[in-house]
């Protein structure tokens, strides 16, 4: 058996994974759902002060803490951080498992990555600033009632960390078998830019879904079944 250390996206916390956690127990693993330093619950540091190092650093400590073999999932912008943490301790990671998240190569950033970029010193992102777009961007197959609840508990995300260069190198991180779940229905994520993005680093396997931006709400069965394929194939 395994055990899931499962990293949130943007803005999000150790919620996103609420209706995953109890469906991977069931099925005989291990999970650790944590929050980001900065995020959420846990306020080591300020999210004003928040570093990649610092997130890299917390999951790496996170994986060597778990009973292995560890497979290492990361959400849209957990991506990066998944990757951090490989680089750290490769040798502690049975497979990366990527959610319609984003693939930074070396020496790359995030703002790269997206063609998305904000200014570094610009305050966190409050999540009311996208309160208009939220729900078409990020929970577009969600009821209104699961997108309210998501809705309210976004946190305010650091944008200075998007524009840090990714550490990740191809001898460490780039060794770590990697897996890619698919949404088709992202309109945060697009699916041409999840295939650019595995064209470059690929992922085996590809797994695809039918979901928007969320899929730990919208298709929380289908998520389920896919992490539990991705993570057979890299746990004997």
């Amino acid at each position: 058996m395994a055990s899931f250390v499962l990293i949130p996206g943007a803005m999000h916390g150790r919620w996103t994974w609420d209706r995953i956690v109890p469906r991977l127990e069931a099925a005989g693993h291990s999970v650790i759902a944590p929050d980001l330093p900065g995020m959420g619950t846990n306020q080591t540091i300020s999210v004003e002060r928040v570093t990649l190092a610092n997130w890299g650093d917390f999951v790496a400590e996170t994986v060597r803490a778990a009973p292995g073999p560890v497979v290492l999932v990361g959400h849209s912008r957990g991506g990066l951080v998944i990757g951090e943490a490989a680089e750290r301790a490769p040798d502690r990671i049975a497979g990366l498992v990527y959610v319609t998240a984003l693939i930074v190569p070396p020496g790359q950033s995030l703002a790269e990555v997206t063609g998305h970029r904000p200014d570094p010193d610009a305050p966190p992102l409050a999540p009311e600033a996208l309160a208009a777009i939220a729900k078409a961007q990020f929970y577009s197959g969600c009821s209104d009632a699961d997108a309210a609840w998501a809705l309210a508990r976004l946190h305010p995300e650091p944008l200075g960390v998007m524009h840090e260069p990714a550490t990740v190198t191809w001898e460490r991180w780039g060794k770590v078998p990697r897996a890619f779940i698919e949404c088709s229905e992202d309109a945060t994520v697009s699916l041409a830019k999840q295939r650019a993005m595995q064209a470059a680093a690929p992922c085996d396997p590809v797994l695809t879904l039918t979901a928007d931006h969320s899929p730990f709400l919208c298709a929380p069965e289908a998520l389920t079944e896919a992490l539990l394929e991705a993570a057979a194939r890299f746990v004997a």
